[in-house]
């Protein structure tokens, strides 16, 4: 039977309209409002009060939905530009972290306490030390136990709000903290996301001449903190030469010259620098470069058949020449405590002429008597050098020598723990990078094309730039522009970045550090990832400009 249907009436029918406009209207906005602030994980715990629940049910159901709280829908995170650039970074969707009055820095092990205290201090935040307890804003950081790991190497999670900085040691939590200090610099925010980072080398420093340009300590020390924060490790200082020996002496006071560093200023140049996981590596070149020696001690002087004194050389004959030398390494290795030591050994007089023997005949004498017939001058200085090697042995350092050191077809052999700083090939009888490494060498890379800073520009030298750094040179280059095969990378440890004071006069402190700071950025990037930069010059140059 069919069932009569009364028609609406056409208030009804206005009603109706009325009622389904305004429940499509509220779907509408919630879909929008949904599109704007739906979090990437589905999670709405950090949306904003007041915004509506999509309905589940019925009308009945809708008007007793609880208040949504969406969150807002982050863009995938970029990668942080820092120098050097991280090696890795996994994006995500977030917020990020910058710091904030009443945020704290907590640390996971005791160990970690001085990394902990300096970065709080940069960004302005509280120290609050070991804590178990978690509160948003924290910058957290902790030893981990990932064995066989670079020592090095660290993550960074940036994620919820907070930062977990972890690495295998202080070292690696310490470059950590670099990182972030970077990231937020100039009110910038750390990436959502996790960088995994490590260097490539193990070695990367910056060597200064103080010898003949005498540094202030608060020089030294401004740069001690610039190569922290850009993850050099070590910080070179050739204190004796011709021109002048440059920190205080208690075993020799006399061969001071009146310009100098006290004990006391070093010890804190090297305080800063370990805050900082920076070895300090001193260098008493020997049996050249003697001359502020020589000056206080004339007898000690080298003189050739004719009686010509030989500049900047001691007599390695002599046994008082020896004794004087060893007085001083004995000295300065309580004062310098870190783990390396430069032993010199470059440019020689005797040996940069073409009969060493003729013109040189005690030093001659002295070899043949030593270490027999056949003996020569260039055997003696190879004795001299693992004399001077076995001194510093004792107090259980590494040691490097210069590579025109090292000389051919001797019969007394250079020990085998010498690594090789290789700078020019400029020497007589000069020897190709793959020489040492072929007879299995360790080598550190200060190729003067590209990383000598030579005050005054003597010679062939030309201040180096960033630019050509940047482009050109990887630690592979070892001398002149092309690279040694890459079987050989694993031998070679690093790099140095130099500054030398031929011409102490020919620029400030000031511009010293100028002309400096681009080249130590280049080269601390190619150290870290010898890999061709992501960033061209010019954009490396802006970030550069941008980070201060």
């Amino acid at each position: 039977m069919s069932q009569h249907r009364r028609r609406p009436s056409a208030q009804q029918l206005r009603q109706r309209r009325t009622v389904t406009a305004g429940v499509f209207v509220a779907t509408v906005g919630l879909g929008v409002g949904l599109g704007v602030w739906a979090s990437a994980d589905g999670n709405d715990a950090g949306a904003p009060a007041g915004a509506a629940r999509p309905p589940s049910g019925g009308a009945s159901e809708a008007e007793a939905a609880p208040t949504p709280t969406p969150t807002r829908n982050y863009p995938l995170s970029q990668a942080p530009r820092t120098i050097p650039a991280v090696r890795s970074h996994t994006p995500a969707r977030g917020p990020g972290w910058r710091p904030a009055h009443g945020r704290r820095v907590v640390v996971g092990d005791p160990e970690l306490v001085d990394e902990g205290r300096l970065i709080a201090g940069e960004l302005g935040l509280s120290y609050a030390g070991e804590r178990d307890d978690v509160r948003a804003g924290d910058v957290r950081l902790a030893l981990n136990d990932d064995e066989g790991a670079n020592p090095e190497s660290y993550s960074m999670t940036v994620r919820g709000g907070r930062v977990s900085i972890s690495g295998p040691s202080d070292a690696g939590v310490f470059y950590g903290t670099r990182t972030l200090k970077q990231e937020v610099h100039g009110g910038g925010t750390a990436p959502e996301g996790v960088v995994r980072d490590q260097p490539a080398k193990p070695q990367r420093g910056f060597m200064l001449d103080i010898a003949r340009k005498p540094y202030s300590a608060s020089w030294i020390e401004d740069r001690v903190r610039e190569l922290g924060d850009l993850k050099f490790n070590q910080l070179g200082l050739h204190f004796s030469d011709d021109q002048g020996f440059r920190i205080e002496s208690s075993t020799h006071p006399e061969i001071v010259s009146r310009d100098h560093l006290t004990k006391a200023q070093v010890r804190r140049i090297v305080d800063l620098a370990a805050a900082r996981h920076i070895a300090v590596v001193p260098e008493i070149d020997s049996p050249g470069h003697l001359g502020a020696v020589i000056a206080a001690h004339p007898d000690l002087q080298l003189r050739s058949a004719q009686g010509v004194a030989a500049r900047g050389a001691v007599d390695i004959s002599k046994d008082s020449a020896a004794a004087l030398v060893d007085d001083l390494l004995g000295e300065y290795a309580d004062l310098f405590p870190g783990g390396y030591w430069h032993l010199g050994g470059d440019e020689y007089r005797a040996l940069t002429v073409s009969d060493p023997q003729a013109s040189y005949p005690q030093p001659a004498a002295a070899a043949r008597q030593r270490y027999g017939s056949g003996a020569t001058v260039a055997d003696l200085a190879t004795g001299w050098l693992g004399d001077r090697a076995d001194t510093i042995r004792a107090h259980d350092r590494t040691m490097r020598v210069w590579n025109d050191g090292f000389f051919r077809n001797t019969s007394v052999q250079p020990a085998k723990d010498l690594q090789v700083a290789y700078w020019t090939g400029k020497e007589i009888g000069a020897r190709q990078p793959v020489e040492y490494l072929s007879a299995g060498r360790q080598v550190l890379n200060y190729n003067d094309e590209f990383l000598y800073y030579v005050l005054g520009q003597p010679q062939t030298f030309v201040y180096p730039t960033g630019e050509r750094i940047y482009e050109q040179w990887t630690p592979r280059v070892l001398r002149g522009t092309v690279a040694v095969p890459a079987r050989y990378d694993g031998q070679i440890l690093g790099g140095s970045f130099a500054v030398w004071s031929d011409f102490p006069n020919a620029q400030t402190e000031k511009q010293v550090a100028a002309g400096i700071r681009m080249p130590l950025r280049a080269t601390v990037q190619k150290l870290w990832d010898p890999g061709r930069p992501t960033l061209s010059w010019a954009e490396f140059k802006k970030l550069a400009d941008r980070l201060g």
